[in-house]
């Protein structure tokens, strides 16, 4: 993704104080892993982590404590390497001055936190995490959907950006027309979300830019949203079979994750945005275990034996 994370950016967006080490601020943070050093205050250093942040909590602090000057200033110095990022300590804990010494000899900034160790660890982790996440952008229009992420797709000048325009008239929530940014949490979660030059503005073939937001009011927008499925609208082409009863669950992968895919003919008197709507709904349904495909082809089979038994 090309996003590069500096030990400033944690400055910048949490609640931390530099209290050493400030030529480091620009160093760059490579990996999401925090390291807690607890095994390397006993001076063990063999498998020392220097490229990760580093996280001093109580149980770490209490033992440096413990430690004689001249141990401290050496676990300090060799916790203080060129390339680590930076030392956050956690619940307001005073900064040994061995330490504050070694950070500012090496450019390692340490960054001061009042809350409790575990919270600073998984609010830090899961920043770093969104930043390094795998990005991708695709041509579509994302669109809240009864609470559902609907990532429409299709060739231009199809009607994708219409139909977002009635769907907002509808009461659902615009996040982004024309390219999607994407990015993937964890292995299963994609996270959609409007270019900045673009957020709010849907394009309108005849009409120009409009600006949703200003138009329709701060409920008809989302900065970003979880795709849940793809609707992917293409001409209506008579040759072509399309699904009638809804059994093929077509997918559609974006980077590691697949998503359901229906694709619907347009075609003069369809009313996409209704189609949308209840396509949303159907997912919400089959997410809650209800699949009326499958209702349905069973009521089929059981009239069909019905049928068979009476003529027996």
């Amino acid at each position: 993704m090309g996003n590069i994370v500096r030990t400033k950016d944690l400055l910048d967006n949490f609640n931390l104080t530099l209290v050493a080490g400030k030529d480091g601020i620009h160093r760059e943070i490579i990996t999401s892993d925090i390291s807690r050093p607890g095994i390397e205050m006993t001076g063990y250093f063999k498998y020392y982590p220097k490229e990760r942040l580093q996280l001093i909590g109580k149980t770490e602090m209490t033992y440096f404590l413990g430690l004689s000057e001249e141990e401290q200033r050496d676990r300090a110095e060799r916790l203080c390497t060129d390339v680590t990022p930076g030392i956050v300590i956690s619940r307001g804990m005073d900064v040994p001055q061995a330490l504050i010494d070694a950070a500012n000899e090496a450019g390692v900034p340490i960054l001061h936190s009042p809350r409790k160790t575990t919270r600073v660890i998984s609010r830090l982790t899961n920043f770093l995490e969104a930043k390094f996440a795998p990005f991708t952008a695709v041509h579509g229009v994302l669109v809240d959907v009864y609470g559902v992420g609907v990532l429409i797709t299709g060739q231009s000048g199809v009607g994708k950006s219409e139909t977002a325009l009635e769907l907002v008239k509808r009461g659902h929530r615009l996040v982004a027309d024309d390219s999607v940014e994407i990015r993937q949490e964890d292995y299963d979660t994609l996270i959609g979300s409007s270019p900045p030059l673009i957020e709010h503005m849907l394009e309108i073939r005849g009409l120009g830019i409009i600006n949703v937001m200003t138009l329709f009011g701060a409920g008809a927008v989302l900065s970003s949203k979880k795709i849940s499925m793809v609707v992917h609208l293409e001409n209506w082409d008579e040759k072509k079979q399309y699904d009638r009863l809804g059994l093929d669950e077509d997918k559609m992968k974006i980077m590691d994750v697949s998503l359901p895919k229906a694709t619907i003919p347009v075609r003069p008197g369809r009313n996409l945005a209704v189609i949308i709507e209840v396509a949303a709904m159907n997912f919400r349904l089959k997410r809650m275990g209800v699949n009326a495909a499958e209702e349905f082809s069973e009521r089929l089979t059981r009239m069909i034996q019905y049928e068979k038994d009476i003529l027996e």
